[in-house]
C-alpha cells in the first residue's frame, strides 16, 4: 500500500496503530509511521540500560504524541514531556495522551523546540530525549517528495536546505537538558546516519554515538550519550 493510501486511510478512520497502541489522528498533525517504532523502541531499550526508577523523558517534535504514548505505556515509571510548535499537533497529542489515561504522566506543551520546557525543574535532569524531527529537505519537498505535503501539514516534513536544520539545533540545545549519561535518539532520515553522527561528534558534548539500523540495514536511529564534565573523556574518532 502506498504512503499516501496508507495516511488518507488514517485519516478516514481517525486513528493508527503504532507499537501496538491504538493513537488518534486528524489533518494538522503527522500520521505516525511504522518506520519510527524503531525509535520507540530503541528508546524503551535504552531506559532498561539507564536503570533509572522514575526516568525523565523529553519527546521532540512530538507530532501526535506517538512516542510520548507509547514510552509512557510500555516504561509505566516514566515522566514524560512532550514538545510540539504547531497547534494541530499539540491538540492530537493531547488528545492521545487523554485516550490512554496518561495525563499524571505524560505533559503535553507547545513552543519552539525546548523554548516551552525551561526551567529549574528540567534543566540538567532529563534521562532521555527522543526526536522524530522534519527531515526532508526544502528542495526535495518541493520535488520528488511535493506529495507529501498534499494530505500532511508542511511543517512535519520541511527541514531547511539539507534536511537537518532541527537535528543541529536540537544537538545543540540538548546538553543543557541532559543529566550526564543521559541519552539522546534521533530518527534520521535515509542516508543521513553519518551526518547526524558527524554533527554530534562536532558538538562535543556527546560520547558512545552510535546507530541502529532496520531490518533493511538502513541507519535509521543515532544513539549518543551526554559526557558528564567533571570526567576526562577521550575524544570521538
Amino acid at each position: 500500500m502506498s504512503q499516501e493510501i496508507s495516511v488518507e486511510d488514517a485519516y478516514s478512520k481517525g486513528r493508527t496503530i503504532f507499537m501496538g497502541l491504538e493513537l488518534l489522528v486528524e489533518p494538522g498533525a503527522l500520521v505516525p509511521r511504522p518506520e519510527t517504532e524503531l525509535l520507540g523502541t530503541a528508546a524503551l531499550g535504552a531506559l532498561d540500560q539507564l536503570r533509572t526508577a522514575e526516568p525523565r523523558v523529553i519527546d521532540m517534535c512530538c507530532g501526535a504524541g506517538n512516542l510520548a504514548c507509547a514510552i509512557a505505556h510500555y516504561a509505566p515509571t516514566a515522566r514524560i514531556w512532550a514538545s510540539d510548535l504547531t497547534d494541530g499537533c499539540v491538540k492530537a497529542a493531547r488528545r492521545n495522551v487523554d485516550h490512554h489515561g496518561l495525563a499524571g504522566r505524560v505533559s503535553v506543551l507547545q513552543g519552539d523546540l525546548f523554548e516551552p520546557l525551561s526551567g529549574p525543574e528540567l534543566v540538567g535532569r532529563i534521562d532521555m530525549i527522543v526526536c522524530n524531527p522534519p527531515y526532508i529537505s526544502e528542495k526535495r519537498l518541493e520535488g520528488d517528495r511535493s506529495h507529501l505535503t498534499e494530505l500532511e501539514p508542511r511543517e512535519a516534513f520541511a527541514a531547511g536546505p539539507y534536511g537537518l536544520s532541527i537535528h543541529m539545533r536540537v544537538i545543540r540545545d540538548a546538553p543543557q537538558y541532559l543529566r550526564p549519561g543521559g541519552m539522546l535518539l534521533f530518527e534520521v532520515g535515509l542516508g543521513q546516519d553519518r551526518q547526524v553522527v558527524s554533527l554530534l561528534n562536532r558538538a562535543k558534548a556527546y560520547e558512545n554515538i552510535g546507530t541502529i539500523s532496520n531490518e533493511a540495514g538502513e541507519g535509521r536511529v543515532v544513539v549518543a550519550h551526554m559526557k558528564n564534565p567533571d570526567e576526562p573523556r577521550a575524544s570521538n574518532v
